[in-house]
């Protein structure tokens, strides 16, 4: 990896790293379904004249049948369900719950037909990781300190953004990721606008949570998501999907730091048992 790489690597890390403190700020005062319309309405506004610029935003339109299941998946249902989770557990636990998306991308591949994920320290990696899973879900749960209800969404949003990713790289190989994600978010605020409208909060609703949802749309939305495809394009699937690390990592310190959220147990035990997992899950041995 070049010097430039790296730094974009690092970006890209911290962008997806900051949402879940964003989220848990903006949440305080606004709805869930008008957050994801914000941020989905902000992220659209950006990305798709870049993709009409660069001519490609009508291979997403020709492609939609697959942007809207993707858009489903991607943002649709996982927006909504980690905004909702982080009204009841840190924001620390929903950045480390979403660390296990390259557990479920493995699992997925192999149903795909990817065998590789047979080899042996990719199905130790699924056993650490699923290890981790159920320890850090159980002891949040008998200790009360977080709602288990709240980490199962967290969990299912983990799932769909694992299957997202696959679904649209198999069906639309090759096509702007710039285009793909600008659409997929077009269409997600106009799925939750009606619902965001009826929601309108009637409290008052602060600076504070007003700035993170702008710079939820701006930097972890549209930004994040055209820098993380120039770092695909530069070093490979593999080596950026490596982010996920950086994400959790950033969002347990900035929840700890910023926000004052406790360093639990369930994170104690499950964070290391999950990146490891999830890193030893996710590499492939060179054949």
């Amino acid at each position: 990896m070049t010097r430039k790489s790296w730094i974009q690597f690092g970006i890209v890390g911290f962008l997806w790293g900051i949402p879940y403190l964003l989220m848990k700020v903006a949440v305080a005062d606004i709805p869930p379904p008008l957050i994801v319309a914000g941020r989905t309405f902000i992220g659209a506004l950006i990305l798709i004249p870049i993709a009409i610029k660069k001519n490609t935003f009508k291979d997403a339109i020709k492609g939609i049948r697959y942007v809207i299941p993707y858009a489903i998946l991607e943002m649709v249902g996982p927006w909504i369900l980690i905004t909702n989770a982080e009204k009841e557990i840190s924001s620390g636990l929903a950045g480390l719950l979403i660390a296990t998306v390259p557990i479920f991308s493995t699992i997925f591949s192999s149903l795909r037909g990817d065998h590789s994920v047979w080899q042996p320290k990719r199905i130790f990696g699924l056993v650490v990781g699923f290890i981790g899973i159920v320890a850090l879900v159980g002891i949040e749960s008998i200790t009360g300190s977080s709602n288990p209800k709240a980490i199962a969404m967290v969990i299912l949003a983990a799932i769909m953004y694992a299957y997202a990713v696959l679904m649209i790289t198999a069906n639309l190989p090759g096509v702007d990721g710039i285009a793909i994600n600008g659409t997929a978010m077009g269409l997600t605020c106009l799925f939750y606008t009606p619902i965001a409208i009826a929601m309108w909060p009637s409290n008052h609703v602060s600076t504070k949570a007003i700035a993170a949802l702008v710079a939820l749309g701006v930097f972890s939305t549209a930004i994040a998501f055209m820098l993380f495809f120039i770092v695909i394009i530069e070093i490979g699937p593999a080596r950026g999907s490596l982010t996920t690390y950086v994400n959790t990592a950033i969002a347990v310190v900035l929840g700890i730091i910023i926000l004052g959220e406790p360093i639990t147990l369930g994170i104690q035990v499950g964070l290391p048992m999950v990146i490891l997992g999830s890193y030893l899950a996710s590499r492939k041995e060179k054949v």
